[in-house]
């Protein structure tokens, strides 16, 4: 038995701004120290966006720190009423903490840049000094931290009072958090053009103190000019189509003052340009708004197309063939942004695709139906793309179709054949295969339900795996034959670019996953190391949120305990009244509807999938796990790990 215990004692509560300086790559980006500057530079943009900042400087000095300056209101110097601590201490020192709660009454932020409660107080944990000066109400205020901790309790400046308003922070970065301690200046520049980019008529500037040079952006209009400048020299095949709405006070389906603004360029060729924003903060891996955005530019060319007869016999459009040649700047105003992670480089609000695509749609069919020929300029460039398409599907479909194994009769197979877009969901059980099927996509997704659990085939030889009908099933429909980690298997006959393995979020579902898993890893190595296979994420809980005000009543899944505990925190600080909201478990995927299936686990925007990979194990380390964990005679062995183990656990009982 091993002598490592776990008790009370192994218990250890991490406070105030340690588990950041921990593990700051769970908090930001370490590759530099940009992203705790860029947190500065939101909160100084947030201010912008309320409409009480209309300058931000920024300026890099030569001993690494650099300095963000607002006019905006100020950050309250002023004791927080329950806390009672300075609330510009509040703000820096706690993770959540900060004016972007306070939706009630609008909030002193209606609109921001995310509510994961960390911003500012990060920059602080990973600084080994910040000075903070505020002006506010006629007299000027500092304050400064080290290593994270007050040194210098916030204090009245008079030599510092100036007939001003507004917040400055200056930061020196702890580079022993990052891989590099030089803020890339070309990134910096970008996003702060960005910034003035979408604050119409708000100037930002970047002065480099080493090099005495300083840049001043400003722009009166802004997507337009900016989209423009970006596309300088390729030819665009209709004119920039811009728009921008914002939901109304009545307004049933979304809050007051919700909406996007948007340029939209297409061409025939050259590269394309794409960027999108929630509530200026920049998105650079998309999300649920660039969703949107795809959906209601596709809806109004297809509708188009339809209306006037464009559509040749047999094309069929898809909305990557509208996508396909589009460039792009979209700013969405989402009251509550739910991100992707702390950084926030990906948009996850599920209502951002029908907000922004409902937007989208209404405003390019009024725009299509009152210029005709751009209208039919950009059908023509849609049917083209689709009818490259369908041919490139069709030479690889000639490629593959001598000698495949008849199908199983069991899968359910999808319209595409392009294995750049198709996916194979293997089921758990039959009637979880029946809402898959009737929840899926049948244009790229299909389904293969597995009967009972599948064999474990670790110590199984190959020529024998296929006397087993569940695995012989997987290889025929996914269209690779079984082979080991040093061959190079016939790929050409694959059939889906994604296997996802779907089962119950609960231990037999997690059993079935590591079956499966075990079966790709010993015989189907080269689908995991290319990236093949997934398992998709069920959510274990789902919480009926009653409706609050203007805010229609809302259904929102959590993955497991540890997101319904921090959602049922987000809804009390929301003023959502206590005991108000419903909680349902599902006990298996058989209880979730067809359309909740799609919702929460298959539709590609708002689904958490997780890619398979090898992690940090090199491949002899990962197959001696896997004796260990899967191999008949390792009882002993698998025992003498749980113990030592098994505290690791996360056990369902």
């Amino acid at each position: 038995m091993s002598n490592k215990s776990y008790n009370e004692e192994s218990i250890r509560v991490l406070k105030g701004l340690e588990p950041v300086r921990q593990r700051p790559g769970m908090y930001t980006r370490t590759e530099s120290p940009l992203h705790i500057v860029q947190e500065v530079i939101d909160n100084a943009a947030d201010e912008a966006l309320a409409g009480f900042s209309k300058q931000i400087q920024v300026t890099m000095h030569p001993d690494g720190s650099v300095t963000v300056e607002d006019d905006g209101r100020g950050i309250p110097v002023g004791l927080h009423p329950e806390e009672g601590a300075p609330v510009a201490e509040l703000v820096f020192t706690r993770l959540h903490a900060g004016g972007k709660f306070d939706k009630k009454g609008g909030g002193a932020y209606a609109f921001s840049g995310g509510l994961h409660g960390v911003g500012v107080s990060v920059t602080n944990a990973l600084s080994r000094r910040l000075e903070l000066v505020i002006w506010r109400d006629g007299a000027a205020h500092r304050m400064l931290f080290a290593d994270g901790d007050v040194v210098e309790p916030i204090a009245e400046v008079p030599e510092l009072a100036r007939r001003k308003s507004g917040t400055r922070v200056r930061v020196w970065p702890d580079n022993k958090f990052f891989d590099s301690p030089t803020i890339p200046v070309a990134e910096l520049t970008h996003l702060l053009r960005s910034k003035a980019v979408l604050m119409a008529g708000v100037k930002v500037s970047l002065t480099i103190e080493k090099t005495g040079d300083t840049q001043v952006w400003q722009y009166q209009s802004g997507l337009a000019g900016y989209l423009s400048e970006a596309l300088a020299g390729v030819e665009l095949r209709v004119p920039l189509f811009e728009g921008e709405q914002f939901a109304e006070a009545d307004s049933d389906t979304f809050a007051d003052g919700e909406g996007a603004q948007w340029v939209v360029g297409w061409a025939d060729e050259g590269s394309v340009f794409r960027e999108s924003y929630v509530n200026l903060i920049p998105t650079p891996a998309g999300g649920t708004h660039e969703s949107g955005l795809r959906e209601g530019l596709f809806a109004a060319v297809k509708s188009f197309a339809d209306m006037h007869g464009l559509l040749p016999k047999g094309v069929k459009l898809l909305p990557e063939d509208v996508f396909a040649r589009t460039s792009f700047v979209l700013s969405a105003k989402v009251l509550d942004p739910q991100f992707q992670g702390q950084i926030k480089e990906r948009l996850n609000s599920r209502d951002a695709v029908r907000l922004v695509g409902g937007f989208v749609k209404s405003a390019l069919e009024l725009w299509l139906n009152s210029h005709v020929e751009y209208g039919k300029r950009l059908a023509e460039l849609a049917i083209r793309v689709a009818q490259a398409r369908a041919k490139s599907a069709q030479k690889v479909e000639k490629r593959k179709s001598s000698g495949v194994a008849v199908l199983p009769g069991k899968l359910t197979d999808c319209e595409s054949s392009d294995v750049g877009r198709t996916e194979v969901f293997l089921v758990e059980g039959d009637s979880a295969g029946g809402s898959a099927k009737m929840g899926r996509d049948k244009q790229f997704q299909a389904i293969l339900p597995l009967r009972g659990k599948v064999l474990n085939a670790w110590e199984v030889d190959r020529d024998r795996l296929f006397a087993n009908n569940e695995i012989h099933d997987i290889s025929v429909a996914i269209g690779v034959d079984p082979h080991g980690p040093g061959d190079s298997p016939d790929l050409s006959g694959l059939r889906y670019g994604r296997i996802c393995i779907l089962s119950d979020a609960d231990v037999d579902g997690s059993h079935i996953q590591v079956l499966l898993l075990t079966l790709f890893y010993k015989h189907f190595p080269r689908l995991v190391e290319l990236g093949h296979v997934h398992v998709a994420r069920p959510p274990l809980f789902r919480v009926d949120v009653p409706a609050q005000g203007k805010r229609p009543a809302r259904k929102i899944y959590c993955l497991d305990a540890g997101e319904l505990e921090a959602l049922q925190d987000k809804l009390r600080k929301e003023g959502v009244r206590e005991g108000a909201w419903s909680i349902s478990r599902f006990k298996g995927l058989g209880e979730m509807s067809p359309e909740q299936l799609w919702e929460t686990t298959m539709n590609p925007d708002t689904r958490r999938m997780l890619p398979v990979g090898y992690g940090d194990m090199d491949a002899l380390a990962t197959t001696r796990m896997f004796d260990m964990l899967m191999g008949k005679g390792e009882s002993a062995q698998r025992r003498t790990w749980l113990e030592e183990k098994g505290n690791l656990a996360d056990v369902d009982v």
